[in-house]
């Protein structure tokens, strides 16, 4: 066994199957994906580390962006329960990790991204994996992808402070929406389902991932 396959192996067993992931496909995939493949070569060493691993510099304005902990990411890849006849759109897919795990459990994944650089870097990384039933969009990330609508499962890639309203009305009926819903220590995962009369949300577990650009409030200003 490799290094890289040795530390890909700890990931899953010391982070993934201890924080109730038991879905086995979602295991077999993270076990099987070079994650450090999915992050900039700065980051390869970390690629594997309990933590955020960068994917962008921090810019005027704007947070950095990060490929979230490997255990965080499975639990609400689980919460979403995604089967394969589902088509799944993925806000905020960065470099691609979470799109190439994902297109293991699904029968189609959209992967939005609106930072040039990350989606070319992504369309690259899967590409070298052969992946067939993935395509890409690009925007800005609270419009979601309406061209490709609905989808059954819509997985937000980081955390947002509102409601992803636009996201939800691109749900098909019954579809579920999972993301960190709050910032920082306040993160609770969520899940959103679509519902002929509207939407209802259930809280599942805590937890904290990097803020998504458009998913925070704008500060009210007071005298």
């Amino acid at each position: 066994m490799t290094a890289v396959a040795l530390q890909r192996k700890n990931m899953v067993e010391s982070q993934v199957r201890p924080s109730d992931v038991t879905d086995r496909r979602i295991i077999r995939a993270m076990q099987n994906l070079p994650r450090e493949n999915f992050v900039p070569a700065s980051q390869a060493s970390v690629a594997y580390g309990d933590l955020d691993v960068p994917l962008t510099t921090v810019k005027a304005g704007q947070a950095a962006r990060s490929l979230m902990p490997a255990r965080v990411f499975a639990k609400l890849v689980q919460l979403a329960n995604i089967e394969n006849t589902d088509t799944v759109l993925i806000v905020g897919s960065g470099m691609g990790y979470s799109t190439a795990v994902v297109a293991s459990l699904a029968k189609h994944v959209t992967a939005l991204e609106c930072d040039p650089n990350l989606s070319a870097a992504a369309k690259a990384a899967c590409g070298n994996l052969g992946l067939t039933n993935v395509s890409f969009a690009d925007g800005p990330l609270p419009g979601g992808a309406p061209k490709a609508t609905p989808y059954d499962v819509i997985l937000v890639e980081g955390a947002i402070d509102i409601e992803p309203a636009s996201l939800l009305q691109q749900l098909a009926p019954g579809g579920r929406l999972a993301a960190i819903s709050g910032l920082g220590t306040a993160g609770k995962a969520t899940l959103w389902t679509r519902h002929s009369s509207g939407t209802s949300f259930v809280q599942a577990f805590d937890a904290s991932a990097g803020a998504l650009p458009g998913f925070t409030r704008v500060a009210a200003f007071t005298f």
